[in-house]
């Protein structure tokens, strides 16, 4: 039985997750005028999380108290992270070994979070739902939430839904598709 994977992450307006220098205080400032747009019941729902090592380091730097993820499994994916870094989390070098091991656990609901972790799930076809929430705000530049995929994406909207303060939220279950040409699966987050 394999998992599903859902995303759920903020972005601006014109698409961006951070600014070049990862600062998401645009988003966090917002944010916290809107609460917690759904997170902690859709977190209540998750078996295990995987990110890249951008988004763990980042993790890590809010402070050991706020590791929020308690004894649910956390996979990051990184070419570079030492295996035994953290007693809390399994660092896998390909996206291969990462999904292989969430399969072979017996996960049910993963939410892979960083950046170019989601773009590594999408380009392998393991996303099956996004929930997307817009700030009400333009950045102009940083990083994107979506990159080059090797074809279309298809998606079903299942909700837009406007959460006040300027937010909406898009819902959306991703068609199922498998890639016709072999995708290629980097080491994805360094």
């Amino acid at each position: 039985m394999s998992f599903t994977a859902t995303v759920f992450i903020g972005t601006s307006l014109d698409g961006y997750i951070a600014r070049m220098d990862d600062d998401i205080e645009w988003l966090t400032s917002r944010g916290e005028k809107a609460g917690d747009l759904g997170y902690q019941e859709f977190f209540a729902t998750v078996d295990a999380v995987a990110m890249g090592r951008k988004t763990y380091e980042t993790m890590l730097g809010f402070g050991t108290e706020n590791w929020h993820f308690g004894d649910r499994h956390v996979a990051v994916l990184s070419t570079t992270l030492p295996l035994g870094a953290d007693p809390r989390i399994t660092v896998h070098r390909d996206l291969d070994s990462l999904v292989a091991d969430l399969d072979a656990r017996g996960i049910d609901h993963v939410y892979p979070d960083g950046g170019r972790l989601i773009q590594s799930f999408l380009r392998a076809g393991r996303v099956d739902r996004l929930v997307i929430s817009v700030a009400p705000v333009l950045i102009g530049g940083g990083h994107r939430l979506f990159g080059e995929l090797l074809e279309d994406v298809a998606l079903h909207l299942e909700s837009a839904t406007d959460l006040g303060h300027g937010f909406a939220q898009l819902k959306y279950r991703v068609e199922k598709w498998q890639p016709s040409r072999p995708a290629r699966i980097s080491a994805g987050p360094r």
